[in-house]
């Protein structure tokens, strides 16, 4: 049951007819991962934990750069130099005391991963570089756990929902094959408006209550790709290759 201290901190949700006080139970008994703490993971972390999902594991190596603060709006200037994780669990506690928060300050392999995961409802792909995008993907896509990943560089965002509960669901790998090598492009060397990052980790956290609910969602197995200077979207269905490494073992229904 939902107490008198959740009643009042969620009441906006509870208002929804379509979350109410079921669905915040539901919320209260989640279990999420976030893989990076950066310009994405800072809005997704701040609204997760918002929300009142039960149990957030935060994931992060990298310490704090006085250059990450113009978009990675966790933190604050006196901080860098200290661990982005553990300032993280600062941030997010004074925001929530009552969520369960387990941080790991380093950046995680795929062998960590088949750790994690298995344990959680929900990853969200936060990251900030190919081969650990495809090495969570590999790992949701065996242990049938769904996925939600983006990326942005310059004024352009990219949103995907990979719900590998489903079958039919095709994976990050199918859109980017085995021989697809790193990006030369990236917010290092060629920038990234700050607001941009928050849009797509906003939309996010948002597709990740939805699944958390039991809602529907229509971007399953899709990628969205958003203009943010033209502020225009363009959606793309994303083709379950057969020969795929990774999920073509999977029935496509």
């Amino acid at each position: 049951m939902i107490n008198s201290h959740d009643r009042q901190r969620y009441s906006r949700h509870l208002l929804l007819g379509d979350i109410g006080e079921a669905g915040q139970q539901q919320l209260l008994r989640a279990k999420v991962l976030i893989v990076g703490l950066g310009g994405l993971g800072s809005p997704v972390a701040l609204y997760l934990a918002a929300a009142g999902v039960g149990k957030l594991i935060i994931a992060d190596g990298d310490h704090l750069e006085v250059s990450n603060l113009q978009r990675q709006i966790l933190y604050d200037t006196p901080s860098a130099g200290e661990s982005k994780a553990l300032l993280a669990e600062q941030r997010l506690m004074a925001l929530n005391p009552d969520i369960d928060l387990e941080v790991i300050d380093e950046a995680l392999e795929e062998s960590d991963f088949s750790s994690y995961i298995p344990e959680v409802d929900l990853v969200l792909d936060c990251s900030d570089n190919l081969s650990t995008r495809k090495a969570v993907n590999r790992v949701c896509a065996a242990e049938g756990v769904p996925l939600i990943s983006a990326a942005a560089i310059r004024w352009e965002g990219h949103l995907m929902l990979f719900d590998f509960r489903r079958p039919e669901t095709p994976c990050y790998e199918c859109l980017y094959p085995p021989s697809a090598a790193e990006p030369v492009l990236n917010c290092s060397t060629s920038g990234v408006v700050g607001p941009l990052l928050g849009v797509l980790g906003s939309l996010q956290a948002l597709e990740a209550l939805k699944l958390l609910l039991g809602l529907e969602s229509d971007i399953n197995g899709k990628l969205l790709v958003f203009d943010g200077r033209h502020h225009q979207w363009q959606r793309f269905a994303i083709a379950k290759h057969n020969q795929c490494p990774v999920c073509s073992g999977k029935s496509q229904g």
